[in-house]
């Protein structure tokens, strides 16, 4: 009866030191995969860190653009009453507001006129179900 109970105690005490012995190769896989995975994290970080910049720098020079853009508009009559000229034939201006209203030439109004009849024409065909 004790060689037995010796038997089952060796016995039990092989399956603890296997148990153990699978568990800390779980654990060493298991630090594997969680350094890969770390790795990996660092890299998605240090690539949206990086787009996040460059976005930045491409949204200050749009911006900078922009204000340029109106810097020239306003530097130059002429693009300011042909621009006026545009934003008053949207709203149903005439050629007679026109040459009143930006001090274009007739010949430009009547330009812009036919201009603008022709792109609400076009918008209307390309709206069209």
């Amino acid at each position: 009866m004790i060689i037995l109970m010796v038997i089952t105690l060796l016995l039990l005490v092989a399956l603890a030191w296997w148990v153990r012995l699978r568990l800390r190769k779980q654990e060493q896989q298991h630090q594997v995969l969680i350094n890969v995975l770390r790795n990996e994290i660092q890299g998605f970080t240090g690539s949206s860190i990086g787009m996040g910049k460059r976005l930045l720098e491409i949204e200050e020079k749009l911006n900078l653009t922009a204000e340029k853009q109106v810097e020239l508009e306003n530097r130059d009559p002429g693009v300011l009453a042909y621009n006026q000229a545009a934003r008053l034939m949207e709203m149903g201006a005439g050629v007679e507001d026109l040459i009143k209203t930006c001090g274009i030439g007739r010949p430009e109004a009547e330009l812009m006129a036919l201009l603008h009849r022709e792109l609400q024409t076009q918008d209307k065909i390309s709206h069209k179900p």
